[in-house]
């Protein structure tokens, strides 16, 4: 590869198709689909099609904690989007979400079927849809929304800088760790100063914003997400470590993580979900 302090750009960018890198098979400056493949279509009005990535367990635990607060309406198919095996290109989810990204809803119960996509939109719509989860004072709907909405917006540094060039990117460029690495202790920073005085993101109330938060910082603090615990030193960030330690703990989040997950121990796997008994079924 070419030294990255010689590289010049050109006047136009042109992709090579079949670069390096780990996600360099599914990575293309195009949108659209890619092949002919209709998405399955389960029994209950909601229809979830995902991976347990931290971007698509934000939406499984938010329908097991409805579930269990008795939201029977909140039943749910998830059905398993294999992003390393382009599932995302196939014209059935594309029709659901242009941007081909995990996860995607459709709602066949409201009329007309509504398409939701991007993780945020989902949580939005389904607390809204259930009255749960999401503050109704204007005020503390406000504070849950700038931290739900913080949370998407540090996603790409997060993941798309830090996770990259730390852990995926063919090779080690100091620049770019460093830079994704300070911004990423940064927001770790801001969790911690936060937390330190509140129970959850915005109080004493359990919310959506935890539920999106937790998705990728409990990762990096709990799970050694990208390898990364000891680099980022995450233990020094207490407050956010327990926080993520008391979310975990509910049954809820402990049953929406293994939704639509295929790797790990196989106990913690759940690749499809179509009923509450499937759990059971798997255990079994």
């Amino acid at each position: 590869m070419t030294d990255s302090s010689v590289y010049v750009p050109p006047k136009v960018w042109k992709w090579k198709a079949g670069g390096e890198g780990r996600f360099a098979n599914i990575n293309r400056p195009i949108s659209g689909a890619t092949h002919d493949k209709e998405l399955p279509v389960g029994k209950h009005p909601l229809q979830l099609y995902s991976l347990a990535t931290p971007n698509g367990v934000k939406v499984t635990i938010l329908l097991e904690e409805l579930l269990a607060l008795g939201k029977q309406g909140a039943e749910y198919d998830a059905h398993l989007i294999n992003i390393m095996e382009g599932d995302q290109f196939g014209s059935g989810f594309v029709a659901v979400n242009p941007n081909s990204k995990i996860p995607a809803l459709v709602d066949r119960g409201a009329s007309p079927p509504t398409r939701v996509f991007e993780s945020g939109a989902i949580l939005v719509y389904l607390a809204e849809k259930f009255d749960a989860f999401l503050p109704r004072a204007p005020s503390a709907r406000a504070e849950c929304m700038s931290w739900l909405f913080w949370q998407i917006g540090s996603a790409p540094y997060v993941g798309g800088g830090f996770g990259h060039f730390y852990a995926y990117a063919p090779v080690k460029i100091e620049y770019c760790i460093d830079r994704f690495t300070m911004e990423a202790k940064r927001l770790l920073d801001v969790l911690d100063r936060t937390l330190a005085g509140r129970r959850y993101l915005c109080g004493d109330e359990y919310t959506i914003a935890d539920m999106a938060n937790v998705a990728w910082y409990g990762s990096l603090v709990l799970d050694n997400l990208y390898e990364a615990q000891e680099f980022l030193d995450v233990a020094s960030y207490t407050h956010v470590v327990r926080w993520a330690t008391e979310i975990r703990a509910r049954p809820a989040v402990q049953r929406g993580r293994r939704v639509n997950r295929t790797w790990g121990p196989e106990e913690e796997r759940l690749p499809e979900r179509h009923d509450a008994s499937d759990f059971e079924a798997k255990r079994g």
